[in-house]
């Protein structure tokens, strides 16, 4: 995509996007309801026009060819299926409509099914199938088709948590063994980290930052990021010089360099990375004003430095316990402040 604007009337949907996504890559659109994820989807689609800009596939300008003439299938958050046809009618409308020959469809009705672990379902009504048997049939119909990119828009939103992980390794397989590549739209933090090779966060029509999962999770380049991508203490502080930050009025040691001495910065600190231990003389003590078990571990809120810190941990505390916090400096992630009202915007929630 280069340079794609996209407007509703007074609103602007996308600004100025550019974007590449790679062959056989499995590419997530990430960000809040609103950020332009599925307008961008709708756009790679060719069922939205941009208003200014330019669609390249494979070295080709396809901005306005229509969707029926583009190598792209999309499988649709309400799945879309034809109720009056059973399964195998409905994987075979693509091929027949291209004219192919019954036992070509057969051949590919066959391995559509295996490939969506759905073997013996050919004569089944898709209106009396789970939604997550639905949900493989649409992969189904679209793969017979043999798309060289497949747009999946919030696929997994109607199904239940258990079976929407279950999902999700599904779709990983089958982009694996098919070498599709796969285009996914999520508002879901943990099904973009789970699933992707690449993750693009969006939000205000712009986007965020493109990375690996690892990437956006570790190095958020923004506060916006940060937050969005899984739980976060996001803190305003003061870059004394390379290696060292100024937090809450106190000094810690941190890994990053480059910024302006004394320059204002955001500081992220995830909830996993912080040790709390018996409070100590010159050390950051709070008190645990609040706690919430999740099965696996605990939140904990502690009040320290007059900043109420997010702590997760295996170890239960108590309500009213009084603790310090240990920050190591690895686990320190130093962001640039916006310097303008246009970057302000950019991250703005």
């Amino acid at each position: 995509m280069e340079n794609v604007v996209k407007t509703f009337g007074s609103l602007t949907v996308l600004d100025e996007i550019e974007l590449t996504i790679h062959e056989n890559e499995f590419v997530t659109l990430l960000g809040p309801s609103g950020c332009g994820k599925t307008t961008l989807l709708r756009i790679l689609g060719g069922f939205e026009m941009p208003d200014s800009g330019k669609v390249i596939f494979s070295g080709k300008d396809i901005t306005n060819v229509p969707p029926n003439k583009r190598p792209i299938n999309t499988v649709f958050q309400k799945y879309s299926l034809f109720s009056h046809m059973n399964v195998e009618e409905n994987i075979a409308f693509g091929p027949k409509n291209s004219g192919k020959s019954a036992d070509y469809i057969r051949g590919k009705i066959s391995y559509a099914l295996k490939l969506v672990n759905l073997e013996g379902y050919e004569k089944h009504d898709v209106t009396k199938l789970s939604g997550g048997q639905q949900q493989r049939i649409a992969i189904a119909r679209a793969i017979v088709n043999e798309p060289k990119v497949l747009l999946l828009d919030e696929p997994l939103s109607a199904l239940d948590l258990k079976l929407r992980r279950s999902m999700r390794q599904e779709l990983v397989r089958i982009k694996r063994e098919t070498g599709i590549t796969f285009v996914f739209v999520t508002h879901d933090q943990e099904e973009a980290l789970s699933m992707s090779d690449t993750v693009v966060v969006m939000n205000q029509g712009y986007i965020q930052q493109v990375g690996t999962p690892e990437n956006v999770y570790n190095e958020p380049e923004n506060a916006f990021v940060a937050d969005f991508i899984g739980d976060s203490n996001i803190i305003d502080g003061v870059m004394v010089h390379d290696k060292l930050v100024r937090i809450l009025g106190r000094e810690y040691p941190c890994v990053d360099v480059g910024f302006p001495l004394e320059s204002p910065v955001d500081v992220q600190i995830r909830p996993e990375d912080i040790t709390l231990d018996a409070p100590q003389e010159d050390a950051l003590n709070g008190v645990v004003t609040k706690i919430s078990f999740w099965g696996m571990s605990y939140d904990i809120i502690v009040s320290a430095g007059g900043f109420d810190w997010l702590i997760q941990s295996i170890h239960r505390r108590e309500v009213g316990e009084e603790v310090s916090l240990h920050l190591d400096p690895e686990n320190i992630q130093i962001m640039a402040k916006p310097q303008s009202e246009d970057e302000a915007k950019l991250v703005e929630q």
